[in-house]
């Protein structure tokens, strides 16, 4: 792959991971300020539970996302980026622009979905 190319992914990388820093970052305080909201009303309790709840859903799913990111970017270090870490076939470039944290080629994913990819890792 070439360097400008390369380059690009960087770019999407950087930008994705400072985006969902920020994000990750609103819903903690989010969910301490729904925590520390004293109300006697047991809608309203439940309602702050269930918005707590929805908010820590959605910062697992985006750290698990940040976590993919640093693995990306650690292969662009170590020139590995842009190969399926399963079978070491390139990863199409239409995949990586959709998701540029990607780690398997297409057929592998699809293994790792279906629970018959034998990780190492």
């Amino acid at each position: 792959m070439d360097k400008k190319k390369l380059k690009s992914y960087r770019d999407l990388l950087v930008e994705r991971r400072a985006s969902l820093l920020g994000v990750v970052g609103r819903n903690e305080d989010y969910g301490r300020e729904a925590d520390t909201e004293a109300t006697q009303d047991p809608a309203d309790k439940a309602s702050n539970s269930y918005t707590k709840e929805l908010l820590f859903s959605q910062s697992t799913n985006d750290r698990h996302i940040l976590t993919e990111i640093e693995a990306a970017l650690e292969r662009l270090d170590d020139e590995e980026y842009g190969n399926c870490t399963n079978c070491g076939e390139p990863i199409a470039p239409k995949r990586l622009e959709a998701i540029p944290w990607a780690r398997y080629c297409i057929k592998c994913q699809d293994l790792h979905e279906r629970g018959l990819l034998d990780e190492e890792e």
